[in-house]
């Protein structure tokens, strides 16, 4: 048990990096995709794949599709995909209470076809649950295929669920499985926690363990945890739970900046950029602002210029003689702001074509630029996210969208997907998630209606790549 559980009034330890259901946290998207995964299963909806980095949720959430499934839904849950072809049909079969009475396969699927109708004719649905997915042999995810075809005249009679890494995304682009890929009807990605998300999981975890005070991690805590740990919730909980650790050994009741250093220090995460001077911050915050105010004007009013008073445009100041002085020194130049993109990430967004689409390559000049450049804690509106990366598509879209909104606030975000890329269309740049909210509501009624547009952080955006 943790040692600071009385000191913090906690009844159990908030950060455990084992999956524990009553601590699911449902931002970040994470109850959207529960629920459309709850529809899904329950609807022949065929394969589903959900795929995100080390540490995401993926198990967490799995776990909880597995408790709020119906009754009448018998789940099967493999965590050992790297069974081989033959053995996954018999290890399907133990979770049934199903005994195959022959080794071949086409045998083996027949008998299982009549004992999952005869489960359907009482009303019984069956979902396989499939954790670590990337790591299943290309062979077994064809076998997986094969099961997914077993069905009744109008229903499937199983429902699959693929829970993986980004490799996941790799395998099934291979041509030999475009016959797998094609079933897949549904795909989502557990994505990092932005800054703003990283707050409120902590105050949830805490809230979750019994925690009844103020919130304990200070503002500049959160905003280190965050960078550390690139927005990944096992990175957070434990980092969490060292910097509550040290905050107990420090006799406090709040988890300050040196706390989550100590933490990051004694992890093997990426150590935290060391903060800007603060005058740095002042001018990095009225840019910023300028910036803002330039980009966005299509939400806000312009400024009405203050005209200045006669008298003092016409007033006539006397010149003043000079005092003799030494020359002034050479004048410093600003410093170079860092750049926000990696080389990784910069290489992985050029490797992406417009293919001659005059637009397009505009476009994706102008994300490059906002994408080096914006705030962490600045956001954008998603439009949509895409598969289909062909540039005249993408091309006849942004055609249709310079009639509706600002061209020059449509970004398009190449991601790299394995040998393929995906396609993120977002707009605009605002200084907060309210801003991007407000935002969203006075699109294009046909944007509102086609999209579900949501406000995203360019740090989450950078992280995508």
């Amino acid at each position: 048990m943790a040692l600071y559980l009385e000191h913090f009034g906690l009844n159990e330890p908030p950060f455990r990096i084992t999956p524990h259901t009553d601590f699911f946290f449902e931002g970040a998207d994470r109850g959207a995709t529960l629920e459309a995964l709850i529809y899904a299963v329950l609807h022949d909806e065929g394969i589903v794949k959900v795929s995100g980095e080390v540490g995401s949720g993926k198990t967490m959430l799995c776990r909880v599709l597995m408790e709020r499934l119906p009754q009448h839904v018998a789940t099967i849950y493999l965590a050992t995909p790297s069974l081989p072809r033959d053995e996954i049909l018999h290890a399907i079969a133990d979770e049934l209470d199903l005994t195959l009475s022959s080794e071949r396969r086409s045998v083996a699927l027949r008998e299982l076809q009549e004992h999952l109708i005869q489960m359907y004719a009482a009303g019984r649905r069956v979902v396989i649950l499939i954790d670590e997915a990337h790591a299943m042999p290309e062979e077994t995810l064809e076998q997986v295929r094969l099961l997914s075809n077993l069905e009744s005249n109008r229903h499937k009679l199983l429902q699959i669920v693929l829970f993986g890494q980004p490799e996941l995304d790799e395998t099934l682009a291979k041509p030999s499985l475009r016959q797998l890929r094609d079933r897949i009807t549904h795909s989502f990605r557990t994505r990092p926690l932005s800054l703003a998300e990283v707050a409120k999981y902590l105050s949830f975890r805490m809230r979750a363990a019994g925690y009844r005070g103020p919130d304990l991690f200070a503002p500049r805590a959160v905003r280190l945890m965050a960078r550390a740990s690139g927005g990944l919730t096992r990175r957070i909980n434990i980092l969490a739970d060292k910097a509550l650790l040290a905050a107990y050994t420090d006799s406090t009741h709040s988890v300050a900046p040196r706390h989550v250093r100590a933490a990051v220090r004694d992890s093997e995460f990426a150590p935290v950029r060391a903060p800007l001077r603060p005058f740095l911050y002042v001018g990095a915050a009225a840019l910023a602002g300028i910036a803002i105010g330039a980009a966005s004007r299509w939400f806000v009013h312009p400024p009405v210029e203050k005209p200045q008073p006669v008298a003092e445009a016409m007033a006539v100041v006397k010149p003043v003689e000079p005092a003799p002085s030494a020359p002034e020194p050479a004048e410093q130049p600003e410093p170079e702001p860092e750049p926000q993109l990696s080389a990784d990430q910069a290489r992985r967004l050029a490797g992406y074509s417009p293919a001659g689409q005059k637009l397009l390559a505009e476009r994706l000049d102008a994300t490059r630029e906002i994408l080096e450049r914006a705030d962490d804690e600045h956001y954008a509106l998603e439009l949509f996210m895409t598969d289909n990366a062909d540039p005249a598509r993408m091309e006849r879209f942004l055609l249709r969208a310079r009639e509706l909104v600002p061209l020059q606030e449509v970004y398009v975000i190449p991601i790299a997907a394995g040998p393929h890329y995906r396609l993120w269309v977002v707009f605009g740049e605002f200084s907060t998630e309210h801003e991007a909210a407000a935002a969203a509501r006075r699109l294009p009624p046909r944007y509102q209606q086609a999209f579900r547009v949501s406000p995203r952080s360019f740090s989450e955006l950078r992280g995508a790549l």
